[in-house]
Protein backbone atom coordinates (compact mmCIF):
# COMPACT_ATOMS: atom_id res chain seq x y z
CA UNK A 1 0.00 0.00 0.00
CA UNK A 2 1.24 3.33 -0.79
CA UNK A 3 2.14 5.81 1.51
CA UNK A 4 -0.56 8.51 1.52
CA UNK A 5 0.64 12.19 0.74
CA UNK A 6 -0.73 15.32 2.81
CA UNK A 7 -1.31 19.17 1.51
CA UNK A 8 1.02 20.36 3.30
CA UNK A 9 4.02 17.95 2.17
CA UNK A 10 3.10 19.06 -2.04
CA UNK A 11 5.49 21.07 -3.55
CA UNK A 12 4.26 25.13 -4.17
CA UNK A 13 3.92 24.75 -7.91
CA UNK A 14 1.64 21.34 -7.31
CA UNK A 15 -0.50 23.30 -4.70
CA UNK A 16 -0.80 26.59 -7.55
CA UNK A 17 -1.73 24.18 -9.77
CA UNK A 18 -4.87 22.86 -7.56
CA UNK A 19 -6.09 26.29 -6.67
CA UNK A 20 -6.20 26.79 -10.50
CA UNK A 21 -8.58 24.36 -11.24
CA UNK A 22 -10.92 25.25 -8.41
CA UNK A 23 -13.70 27.47 -8.69
CA UNK A 24 -14.28 30.42 -6.56
CA UNK A 25 -16.36 29.21 -3.83
CA UNK A 26 -13.76 26.34 -3.39
CA UNK A 27 -10.71 28.30 -3.37
CA UNK A 28 -12.35 30.59 -0.35
CA UNK A 29 -13.09 27.30 1.49
CA UNK A 30 -9.54 25.84 0.73
CA UNK A 31 -7.93 29.06 1.83
CA UNK A 32 -8.92 28.62 5.23
CA UNK A 33 -6.99 25.63 5.99
CA UNK A 34 -3.96 27.76 7.39
CA UNK A 35 -1.93 30.57 7.10
CA UNK A 36 0.45 28.99 4.52
CA UNK A 37 -2.43 27.46 2.21
CA UNK A 38 -4.32 31.17 2.11
CA UNK A 39 -1.47 32.97 0.94
CA UNK A 40 -1.23 30.24 -1.96
CA UNK A 41 -4.83 31.42 -2.27
CA UNK A 42 -4.57 35.01 -2.87
CA UNK A 43 -3.62 35.06 -5.98
CA UNK A 44 -6.91 33.20 -7.20
CA UNK A 45 -9.31 35.20 -4.34
CA UNK A 46 -8.14 38.51 -6.36
CA UNK A 47 -7.79 37.42 -10.20
CA UNK A 48 -11.29 38.65 -11.02
CA UNK A 49 -13.04 41.31 -8.94
CA UNK A 50 -16.36 43.60 -8.56
CA UNK A 51 -16.90 46.79 -7.12
CA UNK A 52 -20.22 47.73 -7.16
CA UNK A 53 -20.06 51.39 -6.84
CA UNK A 54 -17.71 54.06 -5.06
CA UNK A 55 -18.19 52.96 -1.01
CA UNK A 56 -16.70 49.48 -2.05
CA UNK A 57 -14.00 50.95 -4.14
CA UNK A 58 -13.21 52.52 -1.01
CA UNK A 59 -13.45 49.78 1.29
CA UNK A 60 -11.23 47.32 -0.74
CA UNK A 61 -8.22 49.80 -0.97
CA UNK A 62 -8.67 50.48 2.95
CA UNK A 63 -8.42 46.80 3.74
CA UNK A 64 -6.95 44.74 1.23
CA UNK A 65 -3.21 44.82 1.08
CA UNK A 66 -1.43 46.88 -1.37
CA UNK A 67 0.83 43.97 -2.14
CA UNK A 68 -2.45 41.72 -3.08
CA UNK A 69 -3.70 44.10 -6.39
CA UNK A 70 -0.77 43.11 -8.46
CA UNK A 71 -2.70 39.65 -8.78
CA UNK A 72 -6.01 41.58 -10.20
CA UNK A 73 -6.24 40.74 -14.51
CA UNK A 74 -10.48 40.99 -14.77
CA UNK A 75 -11.41 44.29 -12.87
CA UNK A 76 -15.37 45.46 -13.20
CA UNK A 77 -15.36 49.21 -11.20
CA UNK A 78 -18.34 51.23 -10.95
CA UNK A 79 -17.84 55.15 -9.17
CA UNK A 80 -21.25 55.33 -8.16
CA UNK A 81 -21.89 56.78 -4.66
CA UNK A 82 -24.95 55.33 -3.02
CA UNK A 83 -24.22 57.38 0.31
CA UNK A 84 -25.83 60.28 1.20
CA UNK A 85 -22.77 62.06 1.66
CA UNK A 86 -21.64 63.54 -1.20
CA UNK A 87 -17.96 62.46 -2.82
CA UNK A 88 -16.12 65.07 -4.93
CA UNK A 89 -14.87 64.18 -8.56
CA UNK A 90 -11.50 64.65 -7.39
CA UNK A 91 -11.69 62.59 -4.60
CA UNK A 92 -13.06 59.57 -6.75
CA UNK A 93 -10.87 60.10 -9.65
CA UNK A 94 -7.99 59.58 -6.79
CA UNK A 95 -9.64 56.37 -5.46
CA UNK A 96 -9.52 54.99 -9.00
CA UNK A 97 -6.27 55.96 -9.66
CA UNK A 98 -4.77 54.63 -6.49
CA UNK A 99 -6.35 51.77 -7.26
CA UNK A 100 -4.89 51.41 -11.56
CA UNK A 101 -1.36 52.23 -10.63
CA UNK A 102 -1.03 48.98 -8.05
CA UNK A 103 -2.96 46.39 -10.99
CA UNK A 104 0.20 46.03 -13.03
CA UNK A 105 -1.28 42.72 -14.46
CA UNK A 106 -4.66 43.78 -15.00
CA UNK A 107 -5.74 42.67 -18.89
CA UNK A 108 -9.76 43.71 -18.57
CA UNK A 109 -11.48 46.27 -16.90
CA UNK A 110 -15.03 47.28 -17.27
CA UNK A 111 -15.44 50.93 -16.13
CA UNK A 112 -18.90 52.28 -15.10
CA UNK A 113 -18.99 56.13 -14.07
CA UNK A 114 -21.62 58.50 -13.04
CA UNK A 115 -20.99 60.91 -15.74
CA UNK A 116 -17.48 61.91 -16.22
CA UNK A 117 -14.57 62.21 -13.78
CA UNK A 118 -12.06 64.66 -12.51
CA UNK A 119 -9.28 64.74 -15.49
CA UNK A 120 -6.43 63.54 -12.75
CA UNK A 121 -8.20 60.00 -13.22
CA UNK A 122 -6.59 59.94 -16.77
CA UNK A 123 -3.19 59.48 -15.18
CA UNK A 124 -3.52 55.87 -13.92
CA UNK A 125 -4.34 54.67 -17.06
CA UNK A 126 -0.76 54.84 -18.35
CA UNK A 127 0.79 52.77 -15.68
CA UNK A 128 -1.49 49.86 -17.24
CA UNK A 129 1.40 47.94 -19.57
CA UNK A 130 -1.08 44.89 -20.46
CA UNK A 131 -4.82 46.08 -20.48
CA UNK A 132 -6.32 45.08 -23.78
CA UNK A 133 -9.84 45.19 -23.09
CA UNK A 134 -11.64 48.21 -21.61
CA UNK A 135 -15.34 49.03 -21.45
CA UNK A 136 -16.68 52.33 -20.04
CA UNK A 137 -19.82 53.01 -19.79
CA UNK A 138 -22.29 55.88 -18.00
CA UNK A 139 -24.58 54.71 -15.52
CA UNK A 140 -25.93 57.80 -14.69
CA UNK A 141 -28.82 59.94 -16.05
CA UNK A 142 -26.57 61.13 -19.64
CA UNK A 143 -28.90 64.76 -19.18
CA UNK A 144 -27.84 65.31 -15.28
CA UNK A 145 -24.54 63.35 -15.80
CA UNK A 146 -23.02 63.16 -19.29
CA UNK A 147 -19.97 60.87 -19.82
CA UNK A 148 -17.41 63.06 -21.88
CA UNK A 149 -16.24 61.99 -24.93
CA UNK A 150 -13.09 64.16 -24.30
CA UNK A 151 -12.37 61.86 -21.18
CA UNK A 152 -13.15 58.74 -22.73
CA UNK A 153 -11.00 59.66 -25.39
CA UNK A 154 -7.89 60.81 -23.44
CA UNK A 155 -8.42 57.79 -21.15
CA UNK A 156 -8.52 55.49 -24.14
CA UNK A 157 -5.17 56.98 -25.84
CA UNK A 158 -3.39 56.86 -22.66
CA UNK A 159 -2.88 53.28 -22.88
CA UNK A 160 -0.49 51.65 -24.61
CA UNK A 161 -1.44 48.08 -25.55
CA UNK A 162 -5.73 48.60 -25.94
CA UNK A 163 -7.12 46.22 -28.05
CA UNK A 164 -11.08 45.97 -27.59
CA UNK A 165 -12.66 48.77 -26.73
CA UNK A 166 -16.43 49.24 -25.87
CA UNK A 167 -18.13 52.68 -25.10
CA UNK A 168 -21.84 53.13 -23.72
CA UNK A 169 -23.83 56.38 -23.65
CA UNK A 170 -20.79 58.25 -24.37
CA UNK A 171 -22.17 62.21 -24.61
CA UNK A 172 -20.57 64.72 -27.13
CA UNK A 173 -18.29 67.70 -26.64
CA UNK A 174 -19.62 71.45 -26.83
CA UNK A 175 -15.96 71.54 -27.49
CA UNK A 176 -16.54 69.32 -30.42
CA UNK A 177 -20.33 69.54 -31.38
CA UNK A 178 -20.83 73.54 -31.08
CA UNK A 179 -23.46 72.93 -34.10
CA UNK A 180 -26.01 70.53 -31.54
CA UNK A 181 -26.19 73.20 -28.97
CA UNK A 182 -29.67 74.73 -28.64
CA UNK A 183 -30.92 72.62 -31.88
CA UNK A 184 -33.42 69.88 -32.02
CA UNK A 185 -33.40 67.25 -30.96
CA UNK A 186 -31.80 68.23 -28.30
CA UNK A 187 -28.53 65.89 -27.99
CA UNK A 188 -27.32 65.81 -24.17
CA UNK A 189 -23.64 67.97 -24.57
CA UNK A 190 -20.49 68.28 -22.29
CA UNK A 191 -19.32 71.68 -21.33
CA UNK A 192 -16.52 72.28 -18.84
CA UNK A 193 -14.33 69.61 -20.52
CA UNK A 194 -11.79 71.76 -22.49
CA UNK A 195 -9.31 71.56 -19.69
CA UNK A 196 -8.57 68.02 -20.39
CA UNK A 197 -5.33 68.69 -21.58
CA UNK A 198 -3.84 67.46 -24.67
CA UNK A 199 -2.30 64.19 -25.64
CA UNK A 200 0.77 63.86 -27.20
CA UNK A 201 -0.37 62.18 -30.10
CA UNK A 202 -3.96 63.21 -30.86
CA UNK A 203 -3.13 67.08 -29.22
CA UNK A 204 -6.37 68.91 -28.66
CA UNK A 205 -8.53 66.38 -31.28
CA UNK A 206 -10.00 64.04 -28.26
CA UNK A 207 -13.21 63.38 -29.95
CA UNK A 208 -14.93 60.01 -30.63
CA UNK A 209 -13.12 59.77 -34.50
CA UNK A 210 -9.95 59.82 -32.89
CA UNK A 211 -10.13 56.16 -31.26
CA UNK A 212 -9.39 55.90 -35.13
CA UNK A 213 -5.60 56.45 -35.01
CA UNK A 214 -5.12 54.63 -31.70
CA UNK A 215 -2.76 51.98 -33.52
CA UNK A 216 -2.82 48.73 -31.62
CA UNK A 217 -7.14 48.86 -31.65
CA UNK A 218 -8.70 45.87 -33.10
CA UNK A 219 -12.09 45.96 -31.78
CA UNK A 220 -14.43 48.95 -31.51
CA UNK A 221 -18.15 48.55 -30.30
CA UNK A 222 -20.33 52.15 -29.56
CA UNK A 223 -23.81 51.91 -28.50
CA UNK A 224 -26.14 54.39 -27.55
CA UNK A 225 -23.74 57.84 -28.77
CA UNK A 226 -24.18 60.32 -30.89
CA UNK A 227 -21.87 59.41 -33.78
CA UNK A 228 -22.78 62.21 -36.00
CA UNK A 229 -19.20 64.17 -36.07
CA UNK A 230 -18.01 64.37 -39.78
CA UNK A 231 -14.87 63.80 -39.05
CA UNK A 232 -15.48 60.19 -39.14
CA UNK A 233 -14.86 60.12 -42.67
CA UNK A 234 -12.12 62.40 -42.76
CA UNK A 235 -10.03 61.39 -39.75
CA UNK A 236 -6.39 59.50 -40.42
CA UNK A 237 -7.01 55.80 -39.48
CA UNK A 238 -4.10 54.47 -38.07
CA UNK A 239 -5.75 50.77 -36.61
CA UNK A 240 -6.26 47.72 -38.16
CA UNK A 241 -9.98 47.28 -36.97
CA UNK A 242 -11.24 43.35 -37.61
CA UNK A 243 -14.72 44.00 -35.23
CA UNK A 244 -16.97 47.34 -35.95
CA UNK A 245 -20.26 47.13 -33.45
CA UNK A 246 -22.05 50.47 -33.77
CA UNK A 247 -25.47 51.33 -32.01
CA UNK A 248 -27.80 54.07 -32.51
CA UNK A 249 -28.45 57.31 -31.12
CA UNK A 250 -32.05 56.87 -29.48
CA UNK A 251 -32.37 61.22 -29.52
CA UNK A 252 -31.91 60.89 -33.71
CA UNK A 253 -34.20 59.58 -35.87
CA UNK A 254 -33.62 56.11 -38.31
CA UNK A 255 -32.43 58.11 -41.69
CA UNK A 256 -29.85 60.09 -38.97
CA UNK A 257 -28.24 57.18 -37.39
CA UNK A 258 -28.23 55.12 -41.02
CA UNK A 259 -25.86 57.81 -42.46
CA UNK A 260 -23.51 57.95 -39.44
CA UNK A 261 -23.15 54.40 -39.41
CA UNK A 262 -22.50 54.00 -43.08
CA UNK A 263 -20.15 57.43 -42.37
CA UNK A 264 -18.08 54.95 -39.79
CA UNK A 265 -18.06 51.74 -42.33
CA UNK A 266 -16.40 53.07 -45.23
CA UNK A 267 -13.66 54.55 -43.19
CA UNK A 268 -12.55 51.24 -42.00
CA UNK A 269 -13.94 49.01 -43.87
CA UNK A 270 -11.06 47.38 -45.62
CA UNK A 271 -10.01 45.30 -42.28
CA UNK A 272 -13.23 44.64 -40.81
CA UNK A 273 -13.85 41.11 -40.72
CA UNK A 274 -16.76 41.28 -38.41
CA UNK A 275 -19.81 43.63 -38.40
CA UNK A 276 -22.66 44.23 -35.99
CA UNK A 277 -25.30 46.57 -37.60
CA UNK A 278 -28.25 47.93 -35.58
CA UNK A 279 -29.24 50.56 -38.67
CA UNK A 280 -30.30 49.94 -42.15
CA UNK A 281 -27.69 50.33 -45.08
CA UNK A 282 -29.18 51.79 -48.35
CA UNK A 283 -25.65 53.18 -49.73
CA UNK A 284 -25.63 51.20 -53.21
CA UNK A 285 -21.85 51.37 -53.38
CA UNK A 286 -21.65 48.37 -50.69
CA UNK A 287 -23.16 45.77 -52.78
CA UNK A 288 -20.51 45.79 -56.11
CA UNK A 289 -17.14 43.71 -55.12
CA UNK A 290 -15.10 46.75 -56.70
CA UNK A 291 -16.65 49.53 -54.90
CA UNK A 292 -17.40 48.09 -51.47
CA UNK A 293 -14.61 49.22 -48.62
CA UNK A 294 -16.05 46.17 -47.05
CA UNK A 295 -13.62 43.82 -48.61
CA UNK A 296 -12.86 41.53 -45.89
CA UNK A 297 -16.16 41.33 -43.87
CA UNK A 298 -17.25 37.76 -43.60
CA UNK A 299 -19.29 38.10 -40.18
CA UNK A 300 -22.50 39.97 -40.00
CA UNK A 301 -24.55 40.30 -36.75
CA UNK A 302 -27.86 42.09 -36.81
CA UNK A 303 -28.90 43.45 -33.57
CA UNK A 304 -32.75 43.69 -32.30
CA UNK A 305 -33.18 46.81 -32.85
CA UNK A 306 -32.60 46.80 -36.87
CA UNK A 307 -35.75 47.51 -38.94
CA UNK A 308 -37.22 43.91 -40.17
CA UNK A 309 -38.54 45.90 -43.28
CA UNK A 310 -35.02 46.25 -44.14
CA UNK A 311 -33.37 43.28 -44.01
CA UNK A 312 -33.91 42.68 -47.31
CA UNK A 313 -32.67 45.75 -49.16
CA UNK A 314 -29.67 46.04 -46.29
CA UNK A 315 -28.63 42.04 -47.52
CA UNK A 316 -28.84 43.21 -50.68
CA UNK A 317 -26.82 46.10 -50.53
CA UNK A 318 -24.14 44.48 -48.50
CA UNK A 319 -23.49 41.84 -51.61
CA UNK A 320 -20.42 43.17 -52.50
CA UNK A 321 -18.53 41.51 -49.20
CA UNK A 322 -17.60 37.72 -48.58
CA UNK A 323 -20.23 37.68 -45.65
CA UNK A 324 -19.76 33.63 -44.97
CA UNK A 325 -22.09 33.72 -41.62
CA UNK A 326 -25.39 35.75 -41.31
CA UNK A 327 -26.55 35.93 -37.21
CA UNK A 328 -30.00 37.86 -36.58
CA UNK A 329 -31.31 38.67 -33.12
CA UNK A 330 -35.20 39.37 -32.53
CA UNK A 331 -37.79 39.55 -30.53
CA UNK A 332 -40.46 37.07 -29.90
CA UNK A 333 -42.86 39.44 -31.83
CA UNK A 334 -40.59 39.69 -34.77
CA UNK A 335 -39.61 36.18 -35.29
CA UNK A 336 -42.18 35.30 -37.80
CA UNK A 337 -41.24 38.76 -39.90
CA UNK A 338 -37.46 38.00 -39.18
CA UNK A 339 -38.30 34.59 -41.20
CA UNK A 340 -40.27 35.99 -43.78
CA UNK A 341 -37.55 38.03 -45.07
CA UNK A 342 -34.97 35.73 -44.59
CA UNK A 343 -36.36 33.63 -47.34
CA UNK A 344 -37.49 36.55 -49.22
CA UNK A 345 -33.45 37.37 -49.43
CA UNK A 346 -32.69 33.48 -49.77
CA UNK A 347 -35.31 33.60 -53.10
CA UNK A 348 -33.67 36.64 -54.15
CA UNK A 349 -29.84 35.07 -53.77
CA UNK A 350 -31.74 32.12 -56.02
CA UNK A 351 -33.05 34.19 -58.61
CA UNK A 352 -29.75 36.14 -58.73
CA UNK A 353 -27.35 33.24 -59.48
CA UNK A 354 -24.24 31.58 -57.96
CA UNK A 355 -22.40 35.14 -57.91
CA UNK A 356 -24.94 37.07 -55.19
CA UNK A 357 -23.58 35.61 -51.60
CA UNK A 358 -21.30 32.96 -53.14
CA UNK A 359 -19.78 32.71 -49.43
CA UNK A 360 -22.58 32.37 -47.56
CA UNK A 361 -22.31 29.43 -45.34
CA UNK A 362 -24.79 29.94 -42.38
CA UNK A 363 -27.50 31.51 -40.90
CA UNK A 364 -29.00 31.45 -37.63
CA UNK A 365 -31.81 33.30 -35.76
CA UNK A 366 -31.77 34.24 -32.33
CA UNK A 367 -34.75 35.48 -29.75
CA UNK A 368 -32.88 38.26 -27.55
CA UNK A 369 -36.60 37.95 -25.18
CA UNK A 370 -39.15 35.91 -23.82
CA UNK A 371 -42.78 37.64 -24.29
CA UNK A 372 -44.53 36.41 -20.93
CA UNK A 373 -47.46 37.53 -22.75
CA UNK A 374 -47.10 34.88 -25.99
CA UNK A 375 -49.81 32.52 -26.44
CA UNK A 376 -50.19 28.71 -27.37
CA UNK A 377 -51.29 30.22 -31.01
CA UNK A 378 -48.04 32.75 -31.14
CA UNK A 379 -46.09 29.90 -30.39
CA UNK A 380 -46.99 27.72 -32.64
CA UNK A 381 -46.63 30.49 -35.38
CA UNK A 382 -43.18 30.87 -34.77
CA UNK A 383 -42.24 27.62 -34.65
CA UNK A 384 -43.71 26.77 -37.56
CA UNK A 385 -42.09 30.09 -39.48
CA UNK A 386 -38.22 28.84 -38.10
CA UNK A 387 -39.31 25.06 -39.51
CA UNK A 388 -39.75 26.47 -42.73
CA UNK A 389 -36.98 29.44 -42.54
CA UNK A 390 -34.46 25.89 -41.59
CA UNK A 391 -35.46 23.84 -44.51
CA UNK A 392 -35.17 26.13 -46.90
CA UNK A 393 -31.75 26.94 -45.43
CA UNK A 394 -31.48 23.03 -45.74
CA UNK A 395 -32.12 22.74 -49.47
CA UNK A 396 -29.82 25.68 -50.52
CA UNK A 397 -27.29 23.44 -48.40
CA UNK A 398 -26.75 26.29 -45.68
CA UNK A 399 -26.35 25.19 -42.15
CA UNK A 400 -28.51 27.54 -39.76
CA UNK A 401 -30.04 27.75 -36.24
CA UNK A 402 -33.24 29.07 -34.89
CA UNK A 403 -33.67 29.46 -31.21
CA UNK A 404 -33.58 31.24 -28.04
CA UNK A 405 -30.59 33.48 -27.70
CA UNK A 406 -27.91 31.90 -25.40
CA UNK A 407 -28.59 33.43 -22.24
CA UNK A 408 -31.56 35.44 -21.21
CA UNK A 409 -30.38 37.38 -18.14
CA UNK A 410 -27.93 39.36 -20.45
CA UNK A 411 -29.06 42.95 -21.50
CA UNK A 412 -28.84 42.71 -25.24
CA UNK A 413 -28.72 46.72 -25.21
CA UNK A 414 -25.65 46.19 -22.53
CA UNK A 415 -22.32 46.26 -24.08
CA UNK A 416 -20.66 44.89 -21.18
CA UNK A 417 -23.79 42.33 -20.43
CA UNK A 418 -23.10 40.68 -16.44
CA UNK A 419 -24.55 37.14 -17.38
CA UNK A 420 -21.49 35.48 -16.64
CA UNK A 421 -20.53 37.38 -13.50
CA UNK A 422 -21.91 35.14 -11.07
CA UNK A 423 -18.76 33.10 -9.91
CA UNK A 424 -17.13 36.71 -9.78
CA UNK A 425 -16.35 38.34 -6.30
CA UNK A 426 -17.98 40.96 -5.36
CA UNK A 427 -16.46 43.00 -2.70
CA UNK A 428 -18.53 45.28 -0.74
CA UNK A 429 -16.78 44.65 3.01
Amino acid sequence: MSPSISWQSLPTEMKLAVVDALDLDDVKTLSQVDRHTYQICVPATFKDVILSNYQALENFLENVPRAYLRYIQKLDLCTQNTSIETVSLRVTADAVTSLLIACPRLEQLALRMAGSLDKSVITGFAYLPVLKKLTITNCADEIEQPLSERLVVSIAASIPGLEDLSLDRVSRSKMHAPELEGVYPYVPLVSGDDDIPDHPVLGSELCLPSLLRLPTLRKLIIRDTHLGDDRWATTRVACRLEVLDLGSCYHENEDFNRVCTERIMAAVGPTVDEFSLTTAVSDSKFAKPSDTPLHRLRKLHITPFFPVDSVVDTMSNLAGSPIESLSMQCYEDDVVDMCSAIEEFLNIRVERGPEFYNKLTRIDVSVAANDPSMNLEDSEERIEAAKRLQEFCRDLQLASAVGKAPSPACNPRSSNPTCDDEKRPEFGF
